[in-house]
């Protein structure tokens, strides 16, 4: 229940629904036939996804391939039409689809079918799509609770020592050791939900499978019945493997089309937990930022009163602290243009991650809606060089800079650059290893035309906006002769500050970012964007707060080098995430997962995030 709201806000902003009714009773408004698309193939023990067609499964001769859009091909989807189409509550049973024959002793065959094993092995998931909703498998897990997953095994093996792997454990007749078992049936449930006082027809509400394994006799008249479809490790000579499915409708009353995912985000594994996690993460975030926020405000309250109370020149002599430092307090920082770079593109990205986040919370960046959340991001990402001008050229004129060409290119070309090189050289070993989660050359000339025809365009004009006005004015005046700064204690050294200042803000998002995480490398769906836009507005007053009291400190002990050491405190947030990567997920896992745009523009983020301290 606790679940249904979200689910709801799927269809908010009006993904129309498609009408199915009996057979001879077609009209423009609603149709019988079902088309059953798949997906690109995945497995949470490889990084590698692989298009349905790199495999030798059943293809669909002749149909026109569904056309993706930009966050699709980001991601690594690939929509391809499958040889598997149903009519409107006509059942099936047992019906062929196709006979795949295998020679070892042919080098082509053995290859397929070797690659067949080896993505059995690494328990490789199908993901099927009908009427634009996954077709789930589910199945009963620990204490009585039913998983649906969006996605099933293409097979399961049996160890040497007869220990079965992943989905064997599901029949007892998977027992020969050292031998793969395939799922070569599909039995399909498609649950519909008729439309009330109008004509026309359905709506499906639900599709549902379950793997099964035969070993077909007769593939021409198969029966679905008798021993499991085994293929031995060490096997010789001729494999053949028939492909069957059996379909049937049933009406469900109780579901309507608007709350159709209700059921799949409810059977989530750890939603009950990640709620209450993220609520008791919610709680100690505050309870944090209200320390910091109370001493901030009590120490500074106690420094000012004092100050106020000097009312001689003896006492101004004997002036400490903060007040020492005010006439060197806005002395240009070292490497400005550097700095004001990294400002210009933290706000690009901080602006882009609020809206994004804004959206997604309304239901527009829904799993139904498929691709939205990587197109939203990269669209406002191409459309917000304006602000990331203005503010660059801002902050280094305000530092007295006079090379504005060189700002406007390096915050043009810098950043993004980075990304993109980190990108391609991915994409190149993807391509490599023939993995769908290569991106198409078209979609790289594509995002590069996004990026010089939109983006670096816009970003000249915020410059030119940024330049043409007056300099940030300061409050005081600034010491022609900088003052010498005293020898620091430990703990206002720039590099232990900037170690404790990245502790606080990452543990706001650490438990947000393990079920990201988890969403990404298992591959499901993650829809509670009201949590984590929530998290993101704390993240952004935890990075303030704890910059802002750091830098109160280092003030006081008469260090004025505030600049950098602000950018950097909250940015240190980004190398405990990376740290938290490695520890759990492993460094080698990252430079080849698609995913990993999310993951550089989250650290980003946390890095640019300090923009509003200077």
């Amino acid at each position: 229940a606790a679940a249904a709201p979200p689910a709801a806000a799927f269809y908010l902003p009006g993904l129309a629904p498609v009408n199915f009714c009996d057979p001879g009773k077609e009209k423009p408004e609603c149709q019988s036939g079902i088309e059953l698309f798949v997906n690109r193939l995945d497995s949470v023990e490889s990084v590698l996804p692989y298009e349905y067609t790199a495999f030798d499964f059943c293809q669909a001769e002749g149909k026109k391939r569904p056309s993706e859009n930009l966050g699709q091909v980001l991601f690594g989807e690939r929509i391809e039409p499958s040889p598997y189409r149903f009519t409107f509550k006509k059942e099936e049973t047992c019906k062929p689809v196709c006979t795949k024959t295998y020679d070892t002793k042919k080098p082509e065959d053995k290859q397929k079918l070797d690659f067949l094993k080896k993505s059995m092995l690494l328990n490789y998931q199908h993901h099927w799509i009908v009427d634009n909703m996954p077709v789930t498998w589910c199945y009963d897990v620990e204490d009585g609770q039913r998983f649906c997953n969006p996605g099933f095994p293409i097979g399961c093996y049996i160890t040497e020592d007869g220990r079965p792997k992943d989905a064997c454990v599901i029949n007892s007749e998977f027992h020969e050791k050292d031998t793969f078992y395939i799922f070569n049936h599909v039995d399909i449930k498609i649950y519909y939900h008729a439309v009330e006082n109008e004509a026309l027809g359905a709506r499906l509400v639900a599709a549902k499978l379950e793997p099964k394994s035969y070993k077909h006799t007769h593939p021409d008249n198969p029966d679905c019945s008798g021993v499991p479809m085994d293929i031995s490790n060490k096997a010789n000579g001729e494999v053949k493997i028939a492909y069957t499915y059996s379909v049937t409708f049933h009406e469900e009353k109780n579901i309507r089309w608007a709350s159709r995912w209700d059921y799949i985000l409810e059977s989530m594994p750890h939603t009950h937990i990640q709620w209450f996690s993220i609520m008791n993460s919610l709680v100690i975030v505050l309870f944090l930022s209200g320390m910091v926020a109370m001493i901030m405000l009590r120490t500074l309250h106690k420094d000012i009163a004092r100050y106020n109370q000097m009312d001689s020149t003896e006492d101004a002599q004997e002036e400490f602290g903060w007040k020492l430092v005010h006439g060197d307090i806005f002395r240009p920082p070292r490497k400005g243009m550097l700095l004001s770079v990294f400002l210009g593109s933290g706000t690009q990205i901080l602006i882009m991650t609020f809206v994004t986040l804004f959206f997604a919370c309304l239901g527009f960046l829904s799993p139904a809606n498929r691709g939205a959340l990587m197109t939203c991001a990269v669209v406002l990402w191409v459309l917000l060089g304006t602000p990331a001008g203005y503010v660059a050229a801002r902050f280094y004129k305000s530092f007295g800079g006079e090379k504005w060409k060189t700002n406007v290119l390096l915050t043009s070309f810098l950043c993004p650059g980075i990304v993109f090189a980190d990108f391609f050289i991915m994409n190149l070993i993807l391509w490599g290893e023939g993995s769908s989660a290569a991106i198409p050359f078209g979609t790289l000339v594509a995002i590069l035309a996004l990026w010089f025809c939109i983006s670096v365009p816009l970003t000249f004009i915020g410059a030119y906006f940024g330049f043409k006005k007056n300099a940030i004015e300061h409050p005081v005046r600034t010491n022609q002769i900088p003052r010498q700064i005293p020898e620091q204690s430990f703990y206002t050294k720039p590099l232990p500050g900037i170690i404790m200042g990245g502790i606080l803000p990452f543990g706001c998002i650490f438990i947000q970012l393990f079920f990201i995480l988890n969403s990404i490398w298992s591959h499901q769906m993650y829809y509670m964007f009201g949590f984590l836009f929530l998290v993101f507005i704390i993240l952004v007053i935890t990075c303030s707060e704890a910059t802002i009291l750091l830098c109160y400190f280092h003030l006081c002990a008469e260090d004025y080098h505030w600049q950098w050491r602000s950018f950097l405190t909250s940015g240190f947030t980004a190398y405990n995430f990376v740290l938290w990567l490695y520890h759990d997920y492993g460094f080698d896992l990252l430079p080849f997962h698609r995913d990993n745009w999310i993951l550089c523009m989250l650290l980003v983020c946390n890095q640019n995030i300090q923009r509003g301290k200077s």
